[in-house]
C-alpha cells in the first residue's frame, strides 16, 4: 500500500502549501498524535525552530486541525479533525 509523503491533515486550504511547510507541519502533526505537547517540546523532538513550531502550530489552529488548552505554556492536542488520518490507496 502507498503512503503519502506528507501528513493528510498537513495541507491547509487558507495558505499555499510549499514543500518545507508541509514537511515541517508533517513533523508536528506525527508528534502531537502521539501525545498532546508544548510548542518548546514539539520544537525539541521535530529539530524545528521554536519559532517555527509555533507559526506552524498557529496555522494548524487557524484550520482547527490541532487546539491548544490550558494556560502558558499551552498543551497542543489533536481535533477531531485532526485524529482522521487518510491513507492513499
Amino acid at each position: 500500500m502507498f503512503k503519502s509523503a506528507y501528513h493528510a491533515k498537513a495541507f491547509l486550504a487558507l495558505k499555499k502549501n510549499v514543500h518545507r511547510g508541509l514537511v515541517a507541519r508533517t513533523r508536528i502533526l506525527s508528534q502531537i498524535e502521539v501525545t498532546p505537547l508544548v510548542a518548546r517540546a514539539v520544537a525539541e523532538k521535530t529539530g524545528l525552530s521554536y519559532e517555527s513550531s509555533l507559526h506552524h502550530l498557529r496555522l494548524l489552529e487557524a484550520e482547527h486541525i490541532v487546539t491548544r488548552s490550558g494556560e502558558r505554556p499551552y498543551v497542543w492536542t489533536l481535533t477531531g479533525a485532526g485524529q482522521q488520518t487518510l491513507l492513499a490507496e
